[in-house]
């Protein structure tokens, strides 16, 4: 079964092509040009060299660290937009044990989804990716999850089982994003949300939906003050 953490593991260096060089990646347009520059090498290696309309109005707000609502249809880049900013705000480099960035997903699939996608960028960096898998022992993950994580992926309700347990330091976090989050209309969801962010004590908070729900709206009297609303 997938718990994966193996950046800890590997941090090889990676020679790109003469055409990859500093030179070519300052041509990337804004916002690509101010990302970190691990994170330019690698859309320059995967030849993603233009953004989004939605990457564009929504990445210089993430950066700014304001609380955020990105709304925009299926296909606009969001899961996209997601991984290059919590790549960034975590300088793309090991840091501690805790986790610094937290990302909820509905359920176990899109959790590997997920995963696969921020290891497409995090190979080769010393960066720890980890999913906390629902189907395994909660002790379990909670053993993996202090020998050090930098990203960690939950759903909602295994996240708040490890935090019931102490199974997840959250003092680090600087970054909560939610993929997708949509899924918060269940009411289940929307507790266990409520009672993840009343563990954290600073962080920004960054939703990604197809559309602004009232029950997302909500959040603003909570967790969301002072949100940046950015949609196309």
């Amino acid at each position: 079964m997938k718990r994966k953490r193996e950046n800890k593991y590997i941090n090889l260096v990676v020679s790109l092509p003469s055409y990859y060089n500093s030179t070519a990646m300052s041509v990337f347009p804004k916002p690509f040009k101010k990302l970190h520059i691990e994170i330019k090498e690698k859309l320059a290696a995967f030849e993603i060299t233009t953004p989004t309309p939605f990457q564009e109005k929504s990445i210089p707000v993430i950066k700014s660290g304001a609380n955020s609502y990105c709304i925009a249809p299926e296909n606009s880049g969001k899961t996209t937009t997601l991984l290059l900013t919590t790549l960034h705000k975590l300088k793309c480099e090991e840091v501690g044990t805790a986790p610094r960035g937290l990302v909820l997903v509905e359920n176990n699939e899109k959790a590997l989804a997920l995963y696969e996608a921020f290891i497409k960028y995090t190979r080769h960096t010393s960066l720890r990716v980890y999913i906390a898998d629902e189907k395994q022992h909660l002790e379990l993950l909670k053993s993996e999850i202090f020998e050090g994580v930098d990203i960690l992926i939950a759903a909602p309700k295994t996240m708040h089982k490890l935090l019931l347990l102490e199974g997840v330091n959250t003092t680090q976090l600087t970054i909560l994003s939610i993929d997708d989050a949509d899924f918060l209309t269940q009411k289940s969801a929307t507790t266990d949300l409520m009672a993840i962010t009343q563990s954290i004590h600073k962080c920004q908070f960054v939703m990604y939906s197809e559309k602004m729900h009232p029950t997302l709206q909500r959040f603003e009297d909570y967790f969301m003050q002072h949100a940046k609303i950015v949609s196309i």
